[in-house]
């Protein structure tokens, strides 16, 4: 699979990208990564990619011009065969939720190009005729798109197969198909008993099937506690 990011700021990646899962990944030939500068599709002596809002108001916004020609030179002849292999991702404050279901989608194409937002914004038309999604990471603004590229490369790099040791791992975590889509269980680890607090008696019992009965009640439990919004405001069963 091959990601491709879309930036002003190039450089910031060398760090985010040079570690851990995805950097072992890259080593392996299992993904591709390139960072293209879109000041690169500029044509001043400034290198110009913003302008001032029409209508006025406060800071600059992305003009449509480098990017709408940065996609194009990136994902060329898109056809509707192509397209459904290729998407591009436009990072936005205000998009929809990214979410473990989009990630999972996301792994299975061959092509992923995310376009990073900076300064108060881009230019309505790069969503509504060049974006095949415009996302959020979350409810809250960051000053680029850059952090929420690197978090989404990273959360669909680990369900591309043969990327994670274990393909289990990331059906059982938090969000994940055989965890309902529901949070992750507690997790324990040595000692059983730590300044006091000790570890559930079932997981040290060594019943699998009650363990399996404790963890998807834990799981639940934790679900209702820490995020409701994800029950659909119904109150769950333990068991």
């Amino acid at each position: 699979m091959r990601f491709h990011i879309v930036t002003i700021f190039p450089d910031f990646f060398a760090g985010p990208f040079a570690h851990g899962i995805v950097s072992r990944a890259h080593s392996a030939g299992l993904l591709e990564i390139h960072v293209h500068d879109l000041r690169n599709w500029t044509y001043d002596r400034h290198r110009t990619v913003d302008d001032r809002p029409f209508g006025g108001g406060e800071g600059m916004l992305l003009k449509p011009q480098p990017l709408f020609e940065a996609v194009e030179a990136i994902l060329p002849g898109r056809t509707p065969e192509r397209t459904a292999l290729s998407k591009t991702v436009l990072l936005s404050a205000q998009g929809a939720r990214f979410t473990q279901l989009l990630a999972r989608d996301f792994a299975r194409l061959d092509d992923l190009l995310l376009i990073c937002g900076r300064y108060e914004g881009v230019d309505e038309r790069v969503a509504e005729h060049l974006a095949d999604y415009e996302l959020s990471v979350g409810d809250f603004v960051l000053s680029g798109g850059e952090l929420a590229a690197a978090m989404l490369v990273d959360a669909v790099a680990r369900l591309i197969p043969g990327v994670l040791g274990d393909e289990r791992s990331s059906r059982n975590e938090s969000f994940g198909e055989d965890n309902e889509g529901f949070l992750d269980c507690p997790q324990y680890t040595r000692p059983a008993e730590f300044r006091g607090w000790k570890v559930p008696d079932v997981l040290l019992g060594g019943n699998h099937e009650e363990i399996k009965r404790w963890r998807r009640a834990a799981s639940r439990e934790k679900t209702q506690r820490l995020r409701p919004d994800l029950t659909g405001g119904r109150q769950l069963r333990q068991n």
